[in-house]
């Protein structure tokens, strides 16, 4: 028999997803419809009548409303389905489910710091209180390129981490406290056996006033530098470069031990989503989270533009009223931070995204939360804010692949699974990014970027939970020191992005 052309997510859905291009006048037996028109790949059917202002729904959830009559066979997208207002049953805690026991203990062998922090990986990092001091930075760091590292094989690299912002901002406030929390995050990063902090010197974020307010304290492993005390950019190098010459020794001698999965902080990530994202990548990702945090360890899920309209599934897991109401408050202090922006909630899903097949941030948003799994919801983060709870957790960030990252690494993820439909190619210095494609042709396409092809659910009949074991499989390889495809490239240096908040003067 002949694999249908379409997927069925929920049996109350008014759409079905297209798994190949249906040419118009295709005959859809299940579903007895015919196509009107051309159904691209990952692309919406509607299955029945739908009039004007009616809800429209996908995953037997609220994907959006008809703008215009649609007819069964008809494609449903941009053109005749827009967002519109609904009430949101929150229904706190009605879901929650305990950690279920893993049936025996996950581990990976990871570098024990002197403190008994656990890593993935083992850089030296040079960190910037400003965007005046980058370029300084950048060439400390491409002192150690190529061959300068060979006698030191257990560094996995010097890396300098920049960003755009520092100065032409106030010197309190809550613009330079979430830059000081997120360069802070860092500093403490158990995958830095150092780190240098390279200031300006004139700077509204004094590396004076970072570590006060952060509690950081100057010492072998964590070395303050400023370019005008120092007598300029040249001299400001060596001065860093003869300091990390005297850390190497030190820090490149490590050895991993096996420790166990509960040591795993896991980073979770879509980016130029598509139709297949809350089919095959997000769902298996969401069954590898399971795994985890039956192993003890944690998982955070991100990008609030990107879960509005859905958070009414995670505050029904929230292990506490007020878990589910401090997500709630995230939601709502987005809505209001768009609105004096002169935006809206729904200028989010992109313009790839919608190529794709995705019309609304509610269609997105349903399958970006899959990601997460299935168990409770044990806490609520603000941005760059350090992880301590164990389980299934939530950080509020912006939807912007490496800014949510960044603060998500801040906080101590040492590792990222990051699922993309349309193709990303991101990396994520010093925490080591896998990218799970969520189709075949993209993974074929990009094999060179993609670290698991989750297509197969569709493609191959892979289960889904069958791909989440493998992916969990490659996280705990990826934490033992197996390389991603990004880290073979060399990227995740540039993909540091501190969240901006404020008018920059």
């Amino acid at each position: 028999m002949a694999e249908s052309p379409i997927l069925r997510l929920a049996p109350m859905d008014d759409v079905v997803v297209a798994r190949v291009d249906i040419a118009p006048g295709t005959i859809i037996p299940a579903e007895a419809v015919s196509a009107i028109a051309r159904i691209p790949a990952g692309h919406k059917l509607a299955t029945r009548a739908i009039t004007k202002g009616e809800a429209v729904r996908r995953y037997g959830q609220i994907i959006g409303f008809a703008s215009a009559d649609i007819a069964p066979g008809e494609h449903v997208h941009t053109h005749n389905l827009v967002m519109g207002d609904f009430a949101r049953d929150y229904a706190f805690c009605q879901e929650a489910k305990p950690p279920p026991k893993a049936a025996r203990p996950a581990t990976f062998q990871g570098i024990v710091r002197p403190d008994g922090r656990i890593a993935t990986r083992n850089y030296i990092g040079v960190l910037t209180s400003v965007n005046c001091s980058a370029g300084v930075a950048k060439i400390i760091a491409d002192r150690f390129r190529g061959e300068a590292l060979a006698a030191h094989p257990g560094m996995d690299g010097v890396v300098a981490l920049t960003h755009g912002t520092g100065c032409g901002m106030a010197s309190e406030g809550e613009a330079v406290d979430i830059l000081r929390r997120t360069l802070a995050g860092y500093a403490r990063h158990p995958n830095f056996a150092a780190v240098l902090v390279l200031g300006l010197g004139c700077e509204a974020n004094q590396i004076g006033g970072l570590f006060a307010a952060q509690g950081l304290s100057a010492g072998p492993k964590l070395v303050p530098l400023v370019i005008q005390e120092s007598g300029g950019s040249l001299k400001t190098v060596e001065a860093a470069v003869e300091r990390i010459r005297a850390l190497l020794p030190e820090a490149n001698a490590v050895t991993r031990t096996t420790v166990p999965a509960s040591h795993i902080n896991l980073a979770l990530q879509c980016g130029g989503s598509d139709g297949y994202s809350g089919i095959t990548a997000n769902p298996a990702l969401g069954a590898a989270v399971d795994l985890l945090v039956a192993q003890g360890g944690t998982a955070v899920l991100s990008e609030t533009p990107e879960i509005y309209g859905a958070e009414h599934l995670l505050t029904r897991r929230a292990a506490s009223r007020a878990v589910g109401e401090n997500l709630v408050a995230r939601i709502k202090w987005w809505e209001e931070y768009t609105r004096r922006n002169g935006n809206e909630m729904n200028n989010n899903p992109s313009p790839g995204n919608k190529a794709g097949g995705l019309t609304t941030i509610l269609e997105k948003s349903l399958g970006a939360v899959a990601k997460g799994g299935s168990t409770r919801l044990e806490a609520v983060y603000e941005y760059a804010e350090a992880i301590t709870a164990k389980g299934f957790v939530y950080m509020d960030t912006p939807g912007y692949d490496p800014v949510a990252a960044t603060g998500q690494v801040a906080g101590g993820c040492n590792l990222v699974c990051f699922t993309t439909g349309r193709g990303s190619v991101f990396g994520c210095k010093p925490a080591p990014s896998i990218k799970l494609a969520t189709n075949t042709p993209l993974y074929r396409r990009m094999e060179g970027d993609m670290d698991i092809d989750c297509g197969e659910i569709l493609s191959a009949g892979v289960s889904v939970a069958d791909m989440g074991a493998r992916i969990f499989q490659l996280v705990l390889d990826v934490a033992s020191g197996r390389k991603t495809k990004s880290e073979a490239l060399g990227l995740g240096a540039d993909e540091f992005v501190p969240w901006q908040l404020g008018a920059t003067m």
